[in-house]
C-alpha cells in the first residue's frame, strides 16, 4: 500500500532541518563566547593570542554556520537548492524524482541530465517523520509542476 498523497503546501515553500540548524548555530555562539571570554580572561596572553583565541573561535562559528545552511526552496517556477557551499537553481521540468530511501542521509534528486543530485535541506537525522513529511510534499509538488508544466504554454 502506498502513502498517502500529501496536500501540496502553499509557494513559496522552504524546508529546511531547523533542529540540526538551532543545535548547531547554539553551539556554535556558545563556543564563540566561551573561547573569547577565556583569551579575554587570561592575564598571561598577549593580545595577539588573545585576536588568536577569538579568530579560531570566529573560525568554528563560521563552519557550524555553513553545515547549518541547507535548504531547498519551491516557487511557482521550481526549486533551488541551497547545500553547504552551492547554491543549485532547478527548473520543474528538471526534476524527474524525489527521493528519500530508508538510511539515505538527505533526499537525493533525480535529474533530467541523468545526475542524481543531494538537497541536503531535508535530512532525517533529528527529525526523521519531519524529513519523510518534507520528502513527501516536495515530491507531490514536483509531480505535479512537471505534469502541468508540460500543458502550460
Amino acid at each position: 500500500m502506498s502513502a498517502p498523497r500529501p496536500e501540496l503546501p502553499a509557494l513559496p515553500v522552504t524546508f529546511r532541518p531547523t533542529l540540526t540548524r538551532v543545535v548547531l548555530l547554539s553551539v556554535g555562539l556558545a563556543m564563540f563566547l566561551v573561547i573569547t571570554v577565556i583569551a579575554l580572561m587570561l592575564e598571561r596572553l598577549n593580545p595577539g593570542e588573545r585576536v588568536t583565541f577569538i579568530f579560531v573561535a570566529a573560525l568554528f562559528l563560521g563552519v557550524l554556520a555553513l553545515l547549518s545552511r541547507p535548504r531547498v526552496t519551491a516557487d511557482d517556477t521550481g526549486v533551488t537548492v541551497v547545500n553547504i557551499t552551492r547554491t543549485r537553481r532547478l527548473a520543474w521540468e528538471e526534476i524527474l524524482r524525489v527521493n528519500l530511501r530508508s538510511g539515505d542521509p538527505w533526499v537525493f534528486l533525480d535529474l533530467s541530465d541523468g545526475t542524481s543530485m543531494p538537497a541536503l535541506g531535508i535530512q532525517p537525522g533529528m527529525a526523521k517523520e519531519q524529513a519523510i513529511r518534507d520528502a513527501r510534499s516536495l515530491r507531490a509538488l514536483a509531480e505535479s509542476r512537471s505534469a502541468t508544466g508540460d500543458d502550460t504554454p
